[in-house]
């Protein structure tokens, strides 16, 4: 079969170069009749990105045998949901040998997304055939996970405590995988309970395994917390550093008050709109947040090119260009130091700690879209959990610097509901009512979590495209858990 390259139809090229003039704020959607067929055609063309990366990394990245037929990924992981915007008119075609799948939107355009080995997949600018960086296999140099101890491998990694009641256990897991008495599925893929260091429930959909890389989605936003801790670690920068963002160094530059911890906080005052994801307001150029995900952007100069809108520290506002603007800050410092920025990840943290199955994927530039379009398995994000929950040390080697854990786990100034720390959810104002308030978590779209609970020396992770009401329905979940492990809340 020959390569697929993007195809790009007058209309649509038209599209793409008028979309950030016609589309300068959600209201261009209503501003008359030409506007919004123009935001629907744009979105029909973005929708089609999206598509073909998440039928791309349903292949290639998860490469689940279930998932080797493309119409069950279209039909269990990207048509279901209407925040994708999929269209029964939409074509698509999978290249076995180029590693490609373009997916077209009739009488509009095609886009194709690439997978690149380790890198992942990546949709492809318009007109372009290839990424514009040189991917790299960055192999985990561990041995196998069954041939090393829990927690950085697999073997000895159950445990059995008298004070875990198995069988209540069991139960809440059973009701964790049981969709037939809701309104709305969970779709529950993997969930891992981790007490006392070791693993003491686990449960996984037909087709999944511990090993299976699944999409996290914003629980990559941790990942990059924990990639500035380690430089931090290292001495590159400490939190009350400006962030070294050549962009911002001018002298009357307002961003140049921009501190890394202001970043970590998501408190940046960036100017970045964010419409989230849904089916009317998502696909649109003026969505700078959730653009990254199929507008095939540079998404570090997406970022850090960004007026200020707000004093540095002053506001919590849940936004993308914090931490892609992070990553960008420590691309520099890695590549400076002459280490490979694709290899850092794992070099620095997922090889450390066992993550084996991680990957993060990129834009055609090679800067992580870790704020979203990153993969790693049920088991892997628990150890993930674990590195946190232990204050950043892993089998006596500290990873992350100390008090780093309280840094991340502690309220953004600028969030009035204390509800954000350091590219982590806190649980501080009981948003989970069943858990305890010291909890915290990395949390993604539709419903992936992995809760750390340092006062019951647990890790509660849940993968699964959930399209329901997540929060009581995992409320619940990790209440029943609770309630088997250990001691009851209040005692």
């Amino acid at each position: 079969m020959s390569r697929t390259r993007p195809l790009l139809t007058p209309m649509c090229l038209a599209f793409f170069l008028a979309a950030a003039v016609a589309l300068p704020h959600a209201g261009a959607q209503t501003a008359g009749r030409d506007s919004l067929s123009l935001a629907d055609s744009l979105g029909r063309w973005y929708a089609a990105s999206m598509g073909a990366h998440h039928l791309c990394a349903g292949l290639w990245v998860v490469g689940r045998d279930l998932q080797r037929t493309p119409g069950e990924v279209i039909g269990q992981d990207i048509a279901p949901f209407p925040a994708f915007r999929w269209r029964d008119s939409y074509r698509w075609e999978v290249d076995e040998a180029a590693r490609e799948v373009t997916v077209t939107a009739p009488g509009i355009g095609s886009r194709t997304a690439e997978y690149n080995g380790d890198q992942g997949c990546t949709i492809l600018p318009p007109g372009s055939e290839d990424v514009y960086f040189e991917p790299a296999p960055v192999p985990s140099r561990l041995p196998p996970a069954g041939e090393q101890p829990w927690p950085t491998g697999d073997r000895d990694a159950r445990g059995e405590f008298p004070d875990v009641d198995g069988e209540a256990l069991v139960a809440a897991l059973d009701r964790a995988f049981d969709d037939a008495s809701l309104e709305t599925p969970q779709n529950t893929r993997g969930v891992v309970v981790v007490y006392r260091g070791k693993i003491v429930a686990e449960r996984y959909a037909d087709g999944w395994r511990p090993a299976t890389p699944q999409i996290s989605w914003s629980m990559g936003k941790s990942i990059a917390a924990a990639l500035t801790g380690v430089l931090v670690e290292r001495g590159f920068y400490d939190l009350d550093d400006p962030a070294p963002v050549a962009a911002w160094r001018e002298e009357r530059d307002p961003r140049r008050a921009i501190r890394i911890r202001d970043l970590l906080r998501m408190s940046s005052g960036l100017d970045f709109e964010n419409f989230g994801l849904d089916p009317e307001e998502s696909y649109l150029a003026a969505n700078e947040h959730m653009r990254i995900y199929f507008d095939a952007l540079n998404v570090h100069r997406h970022a850090i090119h960004q007026p200020l809108r707000f004093e540095p520290g002053s506001r919590w506002r849940y936004r993308n260009s914090d931490p892609l603007s992070l990553m960008h800050v420590a691309r520099q410092a890695v590549e400076a130091e002459g280490e490979a920025w694709l290899a850092f990840p794992r070099e620095a943290l997922f090889d450390r700690i066992g993550m084996r199955s991680a990957v993060l994927e990129t834009d055609p530039w090679g800067n992580f879209i870790l704020t979203g379009y990153d993969f790693a398995s049920t088991r892997d994000w628990a150890r993930f959990g674990l590195l946190h929950l232990n204050d950043g040390v892993w089998e006596g080697e500290r990873i992350l610097p100390a008090g780093w854990t309280e840094f991340v786990s502690t309220p953004a100034p600028g969030d009035p509901d204390r509800g954000y720390g350091g590219l982590f959810w806190l649980n501080r104002e009981g948003v989970l009512e069943r858990v305890p308030r010291d909890a915290y978590f990395a949390a993604g779209y539709m419903g992936q979590r992995t809760l750390i609970i340092p006062s019951r020396e647990m890790v509660v992770v849940r993968q699964g495209p959930s399209a329901g009401d997540f929060r009581p329905w995992f409320d619940r979940l990790v209440g029943e858990i609770l309630a088997a492990v250990g001691r009851p809340i209040g005692e």
